[in-house]
């Protein structure tokens, strides 16, 4: 489906602008209108993560005049293997401002807006208003379902990446055009069922791979040249090499959206059931060390089980902990080889997995069990950082 340019021409270009653009001025598709209409776009990155940082990138080098970037978080030294866009002398630094230097320095013709906060109902409409076009590549749903909600309020349209391990999609949502959002996944997946990048990892190129698709569409929405992926959904798998196109329609019957709403409680962060079964049963990592050290004394006695994958059991632990993973629990088998003489204790990276799995040993009598708040990660941050996090 071809749509009309979402941008006016910009007045002109500097005569340094046409040199720096001249491989796109050539392409008879995007020639000197499309150049203006790039130079008079204002866009939108959700997240300077690792599809924003290619998709950042891309844009400021391919003329887009205004870019902002929402982005709340600090670089962390495991961002480095995905997100492009921040260097080693950046760890600990905002990542918004990580990004806008990067961006300065691609071109600096860009006006980069900064928005140094977590995207939520108060400010996102007072955010996007300020846009032509939106690029989510953020890793959760509750989000998610907000920049599309937002974007559906405001009559914006919007690009969509996801990526996870080896596969990655994209799509372009616009509601007075075609599908949105919520006609590919009406509900969230249940709580745990889909594990975010930081539980189950992702190849770092494939960032670049899934970002720049992001961009492409970005420009042909912008420039009004091609066929964008409005009312389809690409997926891409790294390890075949292949890319699949699937149709996505609007559904005739879905409730119109005419508000904002609790998205956390509508994504659900944990099951109502995990989330129950933590309460009076959670215990933080210093208790845990405590307990730990009074078991090397004798004076206690308990099982504690890492709930993660083999594969991350490798990179940290913590100490004296045996690896049973989640989905031995959600299957029942891991329920025989659970002490039935001692209380269990269980664990996981932050804390997400070992109550959903403290639900299940809950629901077959463990009264008793407890599980790790914070996780490794906390284990990591503040009882043993010698250890790497993840």
């Amino acid at each position: 489906m071809s749509l009309p340019p979402l941008v006016e021409p910009a007045a002109d270009l500097t005569v340094d602008e046409v040199r720096r653009y001249s491989r796109h001025l050539i392409i008879p598709d995007v020639g000197m209108v499309g150049q203006k209409r790039l130079k008079n776009a204002k866009v939108l990155v959700v997240g300077a993560g690792g599809l924003g940082s290619p998709a950042l990138l891309y844009l400021a080098a391919a003329g887009v005049g205004t870019l902002g970037v929402v982005e709340f978080d600090e670089v962390d030294e495991s961002n480095l293997q995905r997100q492009i866009i921040h260097g080693q002398s950046d760890i600990g630094r905002s990542k918004g401002q990580s990004a806008r230097d990067s961006v300065k320095e691609v071109n600096p013709y860009v006006n980069v807006i900064l928005h140094e906060t977590r995207l939520d109902n108060d400010n996102v409409l007072e955010i996007f208003s300020g846009y032509d076009l939106i690029l989510d590549g953020t890793d959760n749903f509750a989000t998610r379902y907000l920049v599309n909600d937002a974007a559906v309020l405001l009559g914006k349209p919007y690009v969509w990446g996801s990526i996870y391990r080896f596969e990655g999609q994209v799509s372009v949502f616009w509601a007075e055009h075609g599908p949105q959002y919520r006609d590919l996944y009406p509900e969230a997946p249940p709580p745990g069922m889909v594990p975010s990048c930081a539980e189950g990892g992702v190849l770092g190129v494939l960032c670049a791979s899934i970002g720049s698709i992001m961009v492409t569409e970005a420009i042909k929405l912008i420039t009004g040249i091609g066929d964008p992926l409005l009312g389809r959904l690409m997926v891409y798998d790294a390890l075949d090499m292949s890319y699949t196109t699937l149709n996505i329609r609007k559904d005739p019957n879905a409730e119109p959206i005419t508000e904002l709403i609790d998205y956390e409680a509508f994504c659900g962060t944990v099951s109502d059931e995990a989330a129950e079964a933590a309460v009076g049963s959670t215990i933080s990592v210093s208790q845990l060390k405590d307990w730990l050290d009074a078991r090397e004394r004798g004076e206690r006695d308990f099982t504690l089980v890492d709930v993660r994958e083999p594969n991350e059991y490798e990179i940290n632990r913590i100490p004296g902990a045996v690896l049973i993973p989640k989905g031995e629990f959600l299957t029942g088998t891991a329920l025989e080889k659970l002490p039935q003489d001692k209380p269990v204790v269980l664990h996981c990276k932050s804390g997400v997995r070992s109550a959903e799995a403290l639900a299940v040993v809950k629901g077959a009598g463990m009264a008793d069990a407890v599980h790790v708040g914070g996780g490794v990660v906390a284990w990591v941050n503040q009882i043993d950082p010698s250890q790497p996090a993840y």
